[in-house]
């Protein structure tokens, strides 16, 4: 699987509390809702779907220095709304940095809203700084119309992505489903509890998007760690 160049700048260190949060990013119609800062997991992958939740104290998610662990970027693609999850490997520990998603309004015209998308979704990537990012293959059904917006929507954040020298990586769902809990036929409810047992989240990541997003980044950490 081919890697992506390291940031060249380095974030900031310590904790993110909620009034040093990005300030939402509002262009056109788009919205970045404000990161949520989840608590470090100490999960261990030794192998796709082999997964030890530590009951050890938890850190809150914090912006380290590039050179201290690497850093993925999960996207789930929408445009209605593009959930994004940031964590961090540090040696065979998967920490929890932030999570969101970028809303834009459909009473907007269509381009309007990709452009807000792409604008908000850079902001992001400034802010956090990742060098690795994961995304899930786009799959056409039968309704090929529905997939066309998320096709769009994929589109935008792929050029945000590689414009900050990224590889974009996909994976399968089925592949997705599997690093996470083991199992590729896993229904929603079983992976999003699984994300926040492998980072020891204290809930859920809300929305659903940015739990999918998570999953990404560990389906792709998973592969790393292998």
């Amino acid at each position: 699987m081919s890697r992506s160049k390291k940031a060249a700048a380095e974030p900031p260190a310590g904790p993110v509390s909620p009034a040093k949060q990005p300030a939402p990013a509002k262009t056109g119609a788009g919205v970045a809702k404000p990161p949520a800062s989840g608590t470090a997991g100490t999960g261990l992958l030794l192998k796709a779907g082999a997964v030890k939740a530590s009951t050890a104290k938890a850190e809150t998610g914090s912006l380290v220095k590039a050179s201290a662990a690497r850093r993925i970027i999960g996207v789930d693609p929408g445009l209605a709304s593009t959930g994004w999850g940031v964590i961090d490997i540090r040696g065979r520990r998967l920490v929890h940095i932030a999570h969101g998603s970028i809303e834009s309004k459909a009473d907007r015209p269509q381009a309007e809203r990709l452009f807000s998308i792409y604008t908000a979704f850079r902001q992001i990537l400034e802010t956090y700084k990742p060098g690795e990012s994961a995304m899930e293959t786009l799959y056409f059904g039968r309704n090929v119309s529905s997939a066309l917006p998320v096709a769009e929507a994929r589109g935008v954040l792929s050029l945000a992505l590689v414009e900050q020298g990224l590889v974009v990586v996909e994976f399968s769902p089925n592949a997705i489903k599997k690093a996470v809990t083991g199992v590729a036929r896993a229904d929603k409810s079983q992976i999003q509890e699984m994300v926040r047992l492998i980072l020891g989240l204290d809930g859920i990541p809300k929305p659903d998007h940015a739990a999918d997003a998570l999953a990404m980044a560990i389906c792709s950490a998973n592969t790393l760690l292998l």
